[in-house]
């Protein structure tokens, strides 16, 4: 049984449709069966289809839109490069954006009267503030600024604190939410699985083990004071990671055809590439679909699945805001 607090997730099949692995490359691993490569890019299709069915379906009864804020502190290129495709994935959909650029020597209280201003307008119906943000400012009190009723990147103590407390918060996390909807799409059993998560950030690693909790697995958590990483890792029916450290984790730290669910993503230079470099994840891909029965590459796994739960979180908000059903 899938826990309440999932039902501000879009619903989804109960099996999911079988174009999600016929379009999927597999690899060959070492027992002869295959392993998966779980493709967010069509997952996150599906759910951006469904979020813009659901805004036409709103605009046509009641001509309203959601509408998401966005707050861009600085000059970060990483930061950018997620900011422009979050831009272009609410124009896909028919989500208006509203963007907040501000300098990179920018003070607390500017940052706090843009979030605040956002948090006022009743055209906007979920705020986010791009992470991380310069080493002056206080992540954590910023956070704490955006309207809990807002918070659709699911990240105020509020939101976070209901979901640790095994109740339902107004928005579940976008990466972890992600993680359980690949999982849940994979037709991968949750309850009862042994679940390593590699990282403990509060953006990623502890909500996606609380999540995870909620969904019956039973949860340990690597981080940089665990001894014998390794050894834990290899227990576990489904990894988790996300430490930001390419090809951390390599083939042996896995138990055979466990379940690899990698969320980091780190350039890595690359002269053979246009762009001089390549995105790389946390996991050893080369030496992980040897061993493993599925696992997200990267890129093209979490990270669009993430992008489409801020949609999906966002159109939530609206439909509350508007008392839409």
């Amino acid at each position: 049984m899938i826990p309440r607090l999932w039902r501000f997730s879009i619903r989804l099949q109960k099996h999911p449709p079988l174009h999600y692995f016929q379009s999927s490359p597999f690899s060959k691993v070492a027992n002869g069966k295959t392993c998966a490569i779980i493709d967010g890019k069509s997952i996150a299709k599906d759910i951006k289809s469904r979020v813009a069915d659901e805004i036409n379906k709103m605009k046509n009864c009641i001509g309203k839109c959601p509408g998401l804020g966005i707050v861009l502190v600085g000059k970060r290129e990483d930061s950018n490069t997620f900011v422009r495709l979050k831009l272009r994935a609410c124009q896909e959909v028919g989500i208006a954006s509203f963007l907040e650029q501000l300098p990179e020597d920018c003070s607390q209280d500017e940052v706090f009267d843009v979030v605040s201003k956002l948090n006022d307008d009743p055209d906007v119906h979920g705020v986010i503030v791009q992470l991380p943000l310069p080493q002056h400012l206080n992540e954590d009190k910023i956070v704490e600024i955006v309207s809990p009723e807002k918070d659709v990147d699911g990240l105020h103590p509020l939101n976070i604190g209901m979901l640790a407390m095994g109740r339902d918060p107004l928005f579940i996390p976008c990466a972890p939410k992600a993680c359980i909807e690949l999982l849940l799409r994979q037709g991968i059993e949750i309850a009862s699985s042994r679940v390593v998560v590699l990282g403990k950030s509060k953006i990623s690693g502890l909500p996606v083990s609380l999540l995870l909790q909620s969904h019956l697995a039973t949860v340990s958590t690597v981080h940089a004071c665990s001894e014998n990483p390794e050894h834990i890792t290899r227990q576990a029916d489904i990894i988790v990671s996300d430490v930001g450290i390419p090809n951390m984790v390599r083939g042996h730290w896995l138990k055979p055809e466990a379940v690899v669910i990698d969320m980091g993503a780190k350039q890595v230079k690359d002269p053979s590439r246009q762009r001089g470099f390549r995105i790389t994840g946390d996991v050893c891909y080369e030496e992980a679909i040897k061993v493993v029965s599925a696992i997200t590459p990267v890129p093209g796994g979490v990270g669009p699945v993430t992008i489409s739960m801020l949609l999906s979180n966002t159109l939530e908000s609206a439909k509350r805001a508007f008392k839409f059903t």
